[in-house]
């Protein structure tokens, strides 16, 4: 197991711990409890440690143009100090990861991929990668952490910081004399940010941070909050809502993909489902009767007949109810109610439209 650079902070709060990527992070923290996190979210503040994510560099001349022959969306639509969702598929369109690519200039970007996805993602590149252009992993190098919430803003103001980042923009920031990346950025879909320091000094930033989110009532954050919070806007997690198996056309993920561009990793496969139309595509389901639906629990039409499978589910806090991301066969849309078996009993589900519950990530 690999451990943050805050790893004693979690201790020190006695966090529940597990397994994420190969990474032993914080679950909850027992004066709270995912809840508690979760709610300070969506109300005030939450602070939380990602370091487990992946970094990388890729630069040389060229760099740009290399990128957007390997990405699935156009790197050439955002301009120097933005960030973009994107996904790097293989040539069978598979997906082997979704990922922040940081534009610093058209020879020099900032990856963050999935944890447990990031040595995938630098040998891909490196396999393709021209002489000139130079791809290593900052695995641990930088920690990253997400200050997340309507209030983190007023929290980063205390450090005389400017917030009036747009969404998915990014400039070099100073904590306490310590540098940092600060990115508009987040998973939670609230208001927020994405802090990344250097990995020596990631635990000084912490310490600053988590001592003005508490002035601020707000909550130190386990991954069991980013979960709930994540499935309550249908962010796909990588290995749930998109694999190696799971193409971005079936899981409703074509909005990252530069259709009008050229040639990339799995265009031509991608183009052919796109056009054909999958044969299953993601879906979001609420609970209409009591029950929470977990990844791999079986979804059944009316007349109980297995028509797709659960991706992620859980109790969504904010509306008090089971809710759940599936593939489904693609004859069922919107509007339309199914069933899903949990633990041998079925619970009635409605297909809706995402999010959940409304976004403020603007």
């Amino acid at each position: 197991m690999k451990l943050s650079p805050l790893h004693q902070r979690h201790l020190d709060r006695n966090a529940k711990m597990a397994d994420f990527g190969g990474w032993l992070m914080p679950i909850d923290y027992p004066d709270t409890g995912v809840l508690v996190e979760h709610a300070a979210v969506r109300e005030r503040v939450g602070i939380f440690d990602v370091s487990h994510l992946g970094k990388a560099s890729v630069k040389g001349k060229g760099a740009l143009e290399f990128l957007n022959e390997q990405f699935t969306n156009d790197l050439t639509r955002i301009v120097d100090g933005q960030a973009q969702y994107t996904l790097l598929c293989n040539s069978s369109g598979g997906v082997i990861d979704d990922l922040i690519a940081y534009r610093k200039s058209p020879n020099d970007f900032f990856l963050i991929p999935n944890a447990s996805n990031t040595a995938d993602v630098v040998s891909a590149l490196q396999s393709q990668a021209p002489a000139d252009i130079q791809i290593v992993n900052l695995h641990d190098a930088f920690g990253v952490i997400a200050l997340q919430g309507p209030l983190a803003a007023k929290v980063l103001e205390k450090f005389g910081i400017k917030t009036d980042l747009d969404y998915m923009c990014f400039s070099n920031v100073s904590i306490n004399s310590h540098s940092a990346i600060l990115c508009r950025t987040g998973y939670t879909g609230e208001f927020g940010f994405e802090i990344v320091p250097q990995w020596e000094e990631a635990l000084q930033v912490w310490d600053a941070l988590v001592a003005v989110v508490s002035e601020f009532e707000g909550a130190v954050c386990g991954l069991g909050a980013r979960d709930t919070l994540r499935t309550e806007m249908g962010y796909p997690l990588h290995g749930h809502e998109l694999s190696l198996e799971i193409s971005p056309v079936q899981a409703s993920a074509t909005w990252a993909i530069g259709w009008k561009k050229g040639v990339f990793s799995g265009s031509e496969i991608l183009r052919k489902e796109r056009e054909d139309g999958p044969e299953r595509r993601s879906q979001a389901m609420l609970c209409i009767g009591r029950g929470i639906p977990r990844a791999g629990m079986e979804i059944k039409d009316t007349d109980g007949k297995k028509v797709g499978i659960v991706t992620s589910g859980t109790f969504s806090p904010t509306l008090k109810n089971g809710i759940s991301l599936g593939l489904v066969d693609s004859t069922f849309a919107v509007g339309d109610h199914l069933i899903i078996d949990v633990r041998g009993r079925d619970c009635e589900v409605e297909i809706v439209k995402l999010p959940f519950v409304a976004s403020h990530v603007r």
